[in-house]
C-alpha cells in the first residue's frame, strides 16, 4: 500500500510540476522571446513596476528558466521560492488594484498569481517521484561512499 501511495504522490507531483512549468515557461517565453526584453521593461515601466529593466529580466528569466526546471523537476525548492517572489511582485505591482478575479473588466486581478503561488508551495515541498531530476541527483548525493 505504501509503494502505491508513493507512486500516486509522485505522479500527482509530476503532473502539477509539468502544468505549472508550462505556464511559467510560456509567460517567460512571451517576455524574453516574443515581446523581447526592451518591450517587457517598457511595459513594466508603464505599470509602475520599480526598476523596470531589472524587474523584467528577473521575471523573464525566473519564468522561462524556472518553468523549464519545474517541468524536469530540477532544484524545486529554489525554483519555488524564486517563482513565489516573482508572483508576489506581480500581485503587488500589477494585479492588486484590479481586485481578486482574473476576469475583472478593468484588467486581470490577482487570482491567477495567487493560485500559482499555491502550486509553487505544493511542488516546492512535495516528494517529486521518480520522474524528477532532483530525485536522481539527490539520490546519488546521498548514497554512501565505499
Amino acid at each position: 500500500m505504501t509503494a502505491q501511495l508513493e507512486r500516486g504522490q509522485g505522479l500527482a507531483s509530476t503532473i502539477a510540476r509539468v502544468i505549472l512549468g508550462g505556464i511559467f515557461f510560456a509567460h517567460g517565453w512571451q517576455k524574453v522571446v516574443t515581446n523581447g526584453m526592451d518591450a517587457t521593461a517598457k511595459a513594466f515601466d508603464g505599470m509602475g513596476v520599480p526598476v523596470p529593466t531589472l524587474s523584467a529580466w528577473f521575471a523573464g528569466l525566473v519564468e522561462l528558466v524556472g518553468g523549464a526546471a519545474l517541468i524536469i523537476g530540477l532544484a524545486m525548492p529554489i525554483v519555488a521560492v524564486l517563482g513565489i517572489v516573482d508572483m508576489l511582485g506581480a500581485i503587488i505591482f500589477v494585479h492588486w488594484d484590479n481586485g481578486f478575479f482574473a476576469s475583472n473588466p478593468g484588467g486581470g486581478g490577482y487570482e491567477l498569481p495567487l493560485a500559482l503561488i499555491a502550486g509553487l508551495i505544493a511542488v516546492g515541498i512535495a516528494s517529486h517521484g521518480s520522474l524528477a531530476a532532483d530525485t536522481h541527483l539527490l539520490k546519488s548525493r546521498r548514497s554512501p561512499t565505499p
